[in-house]
């Protein structure tokens, strides 16, 4: 009889924990926004990214210089289950290095 009631008590412990847990992602919609942005002369590193989210929405860029010279740019979407819809843009001409 003691085993029942320890089992007993133990399963009442792990059923108050399990009320205690974060809720799942369903039972608020997802809403944050977020950007950033590195440029460093000496290294020539430029890059950057911001997105935003509403519920099932979301929207967002980012871009790196390449080697190049130019700058790559991909913008992209999410609808729901539509899947990542993204477009890619370059800015600026290719420079070919001088030796």
């Amino acid at each position: 009889m003691g085993k029942v009631i320890v089992l007993a008590a133990l399963l009442v412990s792990v059923l108050a924990r399990a009320s205690n847990l974060p809720h799942s992602h369903h039972d608020s919609p997802a809403n944050y926004e977020f950007q950033y942005a590195v440029t460093d002369e000496y290294s020539a590193n430029d890059f950057g990214q911001q997105e935003s989210r509403d519920g099932d929405y979301t929207q967002g860029s980012y871009y790196v210089l390449l080697p190049d010279g130019r700058r790559q740019k991909v913008t992209y979407t999410v609808t729901g289950d539509s899947g990542y819809v993204a477009e890619v843009t370059y800015e600026g001409q290719v420079q070919y290095p001088t030796s």
